[in-house]
């Protein structure tokens, strides 16, 4: 039976074109305004109440109020404006579903922080500045401030797509790996552990990568005092939500020297203002949010609603990246 498939995700062309041609067994319809700024929350859409189907950043307000609405698919791995106790009960009351972009956004994530590690690790970045500025010759400082990943110790604040990618892409490595996730279970290369023993294995990590997503309980998760408890010069990654972060104490902890380096990908708000102290502070390293980021990013996220579309008009409730 053919579904309404609404759409509020803009695509380029190539994408749009491959989403057209999939869903010509169903009804496409198109919002009145699209966008393709994940972080934005999408406009309520009138015409939301003739679909079975929403595809891109619908409005909660259109996924609640419309009971048609069987399947809402975000083009985003992060789902915060959705993580509510009130929109997941009310999706299972009617037997509702709700997926993500995990699959698509893990590899690329996991990758970026990976090559930061290296970067950080082999002095490349101070190396690129003096080739931009003096070309000077630090020898060796350089050659004998470099550092392996061999053997190191790494503690992951999130244990989810991206994490599990990072753990495989680390394993050559040989380095122990900690992670805090809310449900303490054995995980194959990992020692997860429950939140009350932060404390104690921020003092043994070499490398902090958080990875926490935006809600009520992790908006300000890195803070004073946790930080206060790293091991003096630990490096820190952050490519999960920068509301998880206090700005003024990373800048604190690098200054101080608590935090030997710090990357960061996310911020909030976004995009960075240009006189923010994250630009000049010593040791810190910014992308503008580009962790997730792949040549084929339209494409790639279009194939995986397409897939996961077949298995949905099949009648199979077992969609990738299924949260709800």
């Amino acid at each position: 039976m053919p579904l309404t498939i609404w759409c509020n995700g803009k695509f380029d062309d190539a994408a749009t074109r491959l989403l057209v041609a999939g869903t010509r067994e169903h009804k496409l319809v198109w919002a009145r305004e699209t966008s393709a700024n994940v972080l934005e929350a999408g406009r309520a859409d009138s015409a939301v109440e003739r679909a079975e189907v929403l595809f891109g950043q619908p409005a909660v307000e259109d996924c609640l109020r419309h009971e048609r609405v069987r399947w809402a698919a975000v083009t985003s791995a992060g789902y915060a404006r959705y993580d509510t106790p009130e929109f997941k009960e009310a999706l299972r009351a009617r037997g509702g579903i709700f997926t993500n972009m995990s699959a698509v956004f893990a590899d690329p994530c996991a990758q970026h922080v990976l090559a930061m590690m290296l970067a950080l690790g082999r002095n490349l970045l101070p190396s690129y500045r003096d080739q931009l500025r003096d070309q000077s010759w630090h020898y060796e400082e350089r050659r004998y401030e470099s550092a392996l990943l061999t053997g190191q110790t790494v503690l992951l604040l999130g244990y989810g797509a991206i994490a599990r990618r990072l753990v495989e892409l680390l394993a050559p490595f040989d380095m122990k790996i900690y992670a805090v996730r809310r449900q303490v279970c054995s995980e194959r290369g990992v020692r997860v552990i429950a939140e009350d023993r932060l404390s104690s294995v921020l003092g043994e990590a070499d490398h902090i990568v958080n990875l926490l997503p935006d809600n009520a309980a992790t908006r300000g998760y890195v803070n004073a005092r946790r930080l206060s408890c790293c091991k003096r010069g630990a490096r820190y990654y952050n490519v999960g939500r920068g509301s998880t972060d206090d700005p003024a104490a990373l800048v604190e902890a690098l200054n101080s020297g608590r935090l030997g380096r710090a990357y960061l990908d996310v911020f909030n708000p976004e995009p960075l203002a240009p006189d923010h102290p994250f630009w000049t502070t010593r040791n810190c390293y910014v992308t503008p949010h580009t962790a997730g980021g792949r040549a084929d990013q339209d494409e790639a996220i279009v194939r995986h609603f397409l897939a996961n579309l077949g298995r949905f008009a099949s009648g199979s409730t077992e969609l990738v990246d299924r949260v709800v």
